[in-house]
């Protein structure tokens, strides 16, 4: 299920930069802590989402802004975010 909601999306982008910077390299996968409506929050209870990028260019130009730090690869995820779609596994 591809996700859709603005919110959750900034989250993903956000994650997704993260994991990138300490993984050194563009990761396909990333976990969300889930989101709970009532009661106590679980911080080990994740939500899995497969991070798709539908053009092999735009993931080689998400890999050369890793070791330029932080504020380069958010400004490349920010430029090419229609190319970069997350899946709830």
């Amino acid at each position: 299920m591809k996700e859709t909601d603005p919110e959750r999306l900034e989250m993903l982008f956000e994650r997704f930069c993260d994991v990138c910077l300490v993984e050194k390299e563009v990761w396909m996968e990333i976990l969300l802590p889930r989101p709970v409506e009532k009661g106590v929050i679980l911080t080990n209870v994740q939500e899995k989402y497969e991070v798709v990028i539908d053009d092999p260019e735009v993931e080689d130009t998400l890999d050369a802004n890793i070791p330029l730090g932080k504020s380069s690869l958010r400004a490349a995820i920010q430029e090419y975010k229609n190319h970069i779609s997350f899946h709830k596994i």
